[in-house]
C-alpha cells in the first residue's frame, strides 16, 4: 500500500502529453509527474479526427479554442460521411447532432417511420438533423441556444504531432517534468509492481504509478507485465493502413469523408496547412501494394510526403490496468480509426484513471472496476464498428461477402434485432455512442424497423405532417446566418 506521490507516463504523443496535462490540471501538486520520451522514437501520429467530448476536455484543461484551432491547424467536424458504404454508388452521415425533436417517451424517428410507412413520406431522416443541414452548406459557427433543437455539436481534425507540441508547451510551465531518454531495462519490486525505468546513459526514472503510453509496444504492460491480448481481428479483420498527407483543397469540408473500396476504406480529413488520407485494409483481402496503388489513385491532391504504412491488430489488452501501470492509447488496444476512437479512447481512459486515483495505495477492488469499465467500453466501440461491416448490401468482393456472413456478437445481434422489430434504441453504460449515432448508422446501412412506438399515432395525419414541417423549417433556419467553413476559420484563427 505505497501512496501514490509520483506517477511516471512512458511515452509522448497524444497519448503521452494528454494524460501528463490532464493529471497535471486536475490533480496539481498532490502528485509530481515526470513524462519519459525519446526524440529518437516516432509516434503514429495520423489520428487526426476527433469526437466532440475533447471540447469538455479542451475546456476543464482551459485551453482557448481560437489558439487551440490556430497551433494544431484544426477545422471543425459536424459528421462523417460515408460513401459506398451500403451500396456502391450510396452514401450516407453519421452526424454529431441528433435528428428532430423527441417526445418525453418517443425518439423523432419513430414520428418519421410513421409519417414514411402510413402516408408515404420518404424525406430523408437526415434533413431534420442541423449537423447534416450545416456539413452539406459547408457552413459552421457556434450557435448558443436556449432551444435544444438548435444545438449544434462539433468536433475538430487536427494534425496530431502539432497537438502533441501544443500540449506539451501547455503541461510544462504547469510542473510537468520531460525525461529525454531510450528505457534500457524495466525494474520490479518483489510483489511485481514496476520499480523504475532505467534509461541507456543510467539515469534511473522511479514512480509509484506508471503509464504506459509506448504505443503498440506497450513496453510496461504487455513486454514486462505480460498481460495478453484480446484479439479481435477474427470479426474486425481490417490490419493495415497506409497513410499519406497531401495538399489541402481550396474548399475546406467541416466533416471527415469515409469512402469504402472493395478490401478496407478511404479516409480523408480536411486541416487547414493539408489533407490527411489514409487506406485502411484487410492484407487477408488485398496486397499492401494493391492498397497503396488504390490509395495514391483516388488523392486528388498532391502528395507532400512519402506514404507511411501502419500495422495493427484490432483488440484489447486484457486488462488496461495491472499491478501499478496504466495502459492509455495503442498500448492498451486499437480499433480502427472508422469512427474516430481512437484520441477518445486516450480521454477517457485518464478521465477513468482520475475518477479512481488510488491516494494511499492500489486496491484490487479499484482496479478490477477500472478494467471492467474499460472493456465494456472496447466492447460495445467494436460493436458499433462492426454494424458497418456487416449490415451491408455489397457483394462485389470477398472481403465484403466475408463481412456479411460474419457470425456477429450476441450482443450486437440484439441491438439490431431490436431496433428492425419497432425501432428501439437502448443505449447502455458506457458506450461511447449516443441513440442518435446508432440511429443514423443503422438507417444508412440500411436497417428499417417494422414498426413504430404507438405514441407516434397519437397525432392526426394532418398533425404529424404540420409538426414535421414545422421542425424541418426550425433546422433550417439558421444556415442563412452561418459563416461558411473556411471564413469561421479565418475569423477564429485571426487571419
Amino acid at each position: 500500500m505505497t501512496p501514490i506521490k509520483k506517477v511516471v507516463i512512458l511515452g509522448g504523443g497524444t497519448a503521452g502529453w494528454l494524460s501528463a496535462a490532464l493529471l497535471k490540471k486536475v490533480l496539481g501538486t498532490v502528485v509530481d509527474i515526470e513524462l519519459v520520451e525519446s526524440d529518437a522514437i516516432g509516434t503514429v501520429g495520423v489520428g487526426e479526427a476527433t469526437i466532440p467530448p475533447i471540447r469538455l476536455l479542451n475546456q476543464v484543461l482551459g485551453i482557448n479554442e481560437a489558439d487551440f484551432l490556430r497551433e494544431t491547424k484544426a477545422t471543425i467536424k459536424l459528421a462523417i460521411k460515408f460513401e459506398n458504404w451500403r451500396a456502391q454508388g450510396d452514401s450516407y452521415y453519421h452526424s454529431f447532432g441528433a435528428p428532430g425533436r423527441s417526445l418525453t417517451f418517443c425518439h423523432f424517428h419513430h414520428l418519421w417511420l410513421r409519417a414514411r410507412q402510413q402516408f408515404g413520406d420518404m424525406t430523408p431522416i437526415w434533413d431534420y438533423d442541423l449537423n447534416y443541414l450545416c456539413a452539406e452548406a459547408g457552413k459552421f459557427a457556434p450557435i448558443t441556444a436556449k432551444d435544444p433543437i438548435l444545438e449544434l455539436p462539433y468536433a475538430y481534425h487536427f494534425d496530431a504531432g502539432l497537438y502533441a507540441a501544443f500540449l506539451r508547451k501547455f503541461s510544462e510551465p504547469m510542473g510537468v517534468v520531460r525525461t529525454e531518454g531510450m528505457v534500457e531495462q524495466v525494474t520490479q519490486h518483489y510483489n511485481g509492481h514496476i520499480k523504475s525505468l532505467v534509461l541507456k546513459d543510467g539515469r534511473e526514472v522511479k514512480g509509484d504509478l506508471f503509464i504506459d503510453c509506448s504505443g503498440f509496444v506497450s513496453l510496461l504492460l504487455q513486454r514486462k507485465l505480460g498481460v495478453g491480448y484480446d484479439d479481435w481481428s477474427h470479426v474486425l479483420p481490417c490490419d493495415r493502413a497506409w497513410a499519406v498527407p497531401t495538399e489541402r483543397f481550396e474548399k475546406t469540408l467541416p466533416y471527415t469523408r469515409s469512402i469504402a473500396h472493395e478490401a478496407g476504406w478511404q479516409w480523408r480529413i480536411p486541416l487547414q496547412h493539408r489533407n490527411g488520407n489514409g487506406m485502411v485494409f484487410s492484407s487477408a483481402h488485398c496486397t499492401e501494394q494493391q492498397a497503396l496503388d488504390l490509395l495514391m489513385g483516388n488523392l486528388q491532391s498532391t502528395a507532400v510526403a512519402d506514404p507511411k504504412l501502419i500495422k495493427f491488430k484490432t483488440g484489447r489488452a486484457r486488462k488496461q490496468w495491472h499491478h501499478n501501470v496504466v495502459a492509455v492509447g495503442l498500448s492498451s488496444g486499437f480499433l480502427e480509426p472508422l469512427e474516430s476512437t481512437s484520441i477518445h479512447l486516450v480521454q477517457s481512459g485518464i478521465v477513468r484513471l482520475l475518477k479512481m486515483f488510488p491516494h494511499h495505495g492500489i486496491e484490487p477492488a479499484t482496479v478490477a472496476e477500472y478494467n471492467k469499465q474499460s472493456e465494456a467500453e472496447f466492447v460495445y466501440i467494436r460493436d458499433f464498428l462492426l454494424l458497418h461491416y456487416h449490415e451491408t448490401e455489397r457483394t462485389d468482393s470477398q472481403f465484403w461477402r466475408d463481412m456479411r456472413q460474419l457470425q456477429i456478437p450476441d450482443s450486437l445481434k440484439h441491438k439490431i434485432e431490436l431496433f428492425q422489430a419497432d425501432g428501439s434504441i437502448f443505449r447502455e453504460q458506457h458506450d461511447l455512442f449516443h441513440d442518435g449515432s446508432w440511429l443514423q448508422v443503422m438507417l444508412g446501412q440500411g436497417l428499417l424497423p417494422r414498426d413504430y412506438h404507438p405514441l407516434a399515432d397519437t397525432f392526426s395525419d394532418t398533425q404529424l405532417k404540420d409538426m414535421l414541417k414545422s421542425i424541418k423549417a426550425i433546422k433550417q433556419e439558421p444556415l442563412a446566418k452561418l459563416f461558411s467553413h473556411d471564413e469561421f476559420l479565418r475569423r477564429a484563427c485571426g487571419a
